[in-house]
């Protein structure tokens, strides 16, 4: 079993990572230039040295075991922090060329990701040999990402009390929604005025994982949380059963749920207004190509809400 990582080591991850990437041992050939015994060999070396079965491949096709997601991941993890590193440290001479990471939250609109994608493709015009690497991580996640070292910046709404931590730059949009149930549920027909005798404690809610919990109460009416979700997408899912009611963001429903009919319970009930922020640590230096992104990324979007 691996007790410390040798130079060895980092090497035959780096074989493993292309191979997870690429879904199997064939299609990594040209991005590792290496032929498939070779692979086959490393990926085996690798095994041995972890004492884990990382994939089964054969005739059924390639696919990786449990243990080999966690090591892919734990894998993605400790190369961003490499480029990360050494996208850091080659600022320090202003060599602005390297790779940078951006991770955006889960959910977000497709609008706010094409607007991402032209900030990416100014920043990328502007400095030579740069790299963007987009990523996608759940809500309760992108504070952890952001301190980690595994990404430059955040795409992120944040409605928690803010760590010092974690240096915040306001895009100047809003997130804005409320509560929504499916046209089965029984409160669908309360679509303007929720009744008095009607009291929403009493029917499942379900929550999202990392939302701070005062979005669950509106003037002393609290929503009956029975469950939780890890994005306002598995949300939704959980919405459409017609068994639970549940907090979503008006994007929504012109994006992942449009056609679906879903009904705001009683109006503005349990609105809310979530701050979209760009965010990094505090021991992300920013640079002019992170300072320009951000500008760009900020432009954009707010160009999207006019």
């Amino acid at each position: 079993m691996l007790n410390r990582l040798q130079e060895s080591d980092i090497k035959l991850l780096r074989v493993f990572y292309a191979v997870a990437s690429c879904n199997g041992f064939t299609a990594a050939e040209p991005v590792l230039r290496m032929q498939r015994p070779n692979i086959s060999a490393a990926i085996k070396k690798l095994e041995e040295r972890l004492d884990l079965v990382l994939c089964h491949r054969g005739r059924g096709g390639f696919q990786m075991t449990k243990e080999g997601e966690v090591v892919f991941q734990e894998t993605k993890r400790i190369f961003n922090s490499f480029d990360n590193f050494v996208f850091n440290l080659k600022s320090l001479h202003d060599d602005y060329s390297g790779h940078i990471t951006l991770v955006m939250m889960a959910g977000l609109p497709l609008s706010y990701h094409l607007a991402v994608s032209k900030a990416v493709k100014s920043t990328m015009k502007k400095f030579n040999d740069i790299h963007v690497n987009i990523q996608t991580r759940l809500y309760n996640e992108v504070e952890h990402v952001a301190l980690s070292g595994e990404c430059h910046l955040v795409l992120s709404t944040y409605d928690m009390v803010k760590p010092e931590s974690v240096t915040f730059h306001p895009v100047e949009v809003s997130c804005k929604g409320r509560l929504y149930c499916s046209p089965s549920h029984v409160l669908a027909k309360y679509r303007d005025v929720l009744p008095d005798n009607i009291k929403i404690g009493d029917y499942p809610a379900i929550g999202i994982s990392g939302l701070s919990s005062a979005n669950y109460i509106s003037d002393d009416i609290r929503m009956g949380i029975q469950t939780f979700s890890d994005s306002y997408d598995a949300c939704l899912s959980a919405i459409m059963t017609g068994e639970y009611v549940g907090l979503l963001p008006d994007y929504v429903l012109t994006n992942q749920a449009a056609g679906l009919g879903l009904v705001p319970v009683g109006k503005s009930l349990f609105e809310f207004s979530h701050e979209l922020f760009v965010m990094n640590g505090k021991n992300t230096r920013l640079n002019p190509v992170l300072r320009h992104l951000i500008k760009e990324i900020s432009y954009f979007i707010q160009q999207v809400e006019k």
